[in-house]
């Protein structure tokens, strides 16, 4: 009987390492996902998009998106700077036609806004951050 509760023991141990491993992926993958929707739900607040504007902005967004994820690191910081400033002026008549001048404005200084909140709630929550530290009996 206690081999088998042995061998039951190792078994279950084994499978709560493996599902620990697997989870600490799947927490950067959720956690980018609680990310982007905190995004879209604070760029759709702020700028106040109707469900029709939102079903044609977003789509533009993914793409403009898209093409800012793809400048290169490796390139010097003003190159990197000078690229992203002439995707957005490529992607300026398109914003313009589905939220207006005056929204599109806003849009460009909303997505600099929610880094500079995101950030400042990680490091006001450092805890959040941290991994839990497991007691050792003693």
């Amino acid at each position: 009987m206690k081999k088998y509760l042995l061998i039951l023991f190792i078994l279950s141990g084994s499978c709560f390492s493996a599902f620990a491993q697997d989870n600490n992926t799947g927490n950067e993958t959720t956690r980018q996902e609680k990310i982007q929707a905190l995004y879209v739900a604070y760029v759709t607040q702020q700028l106040q998009l109707s469900p029709d504007e939102a079903q044609k902005f977003w789509p533009v967004h993914s793409q403009f998106i898209s093409e800012i994820r793809a400048i290169k690191k490796d390139l010097p910081e003003l190159d990197q700077q000078q690229a992203r400033l002439d995707i957005k002026k490529r992607y300026l008549n398109s914003f313009n036609k589905i939220i207006g001048p005056n929204r599109c404005e806003r849009f460009f200084r909303l997505e600099s806004e929610f880094r500079k909140k995101l950030i400042d709630k990680i490091n006001n929550n450092p805890r959040q951050n941290q991994r839990p530290r497991i007691r050792r009996g003693g």
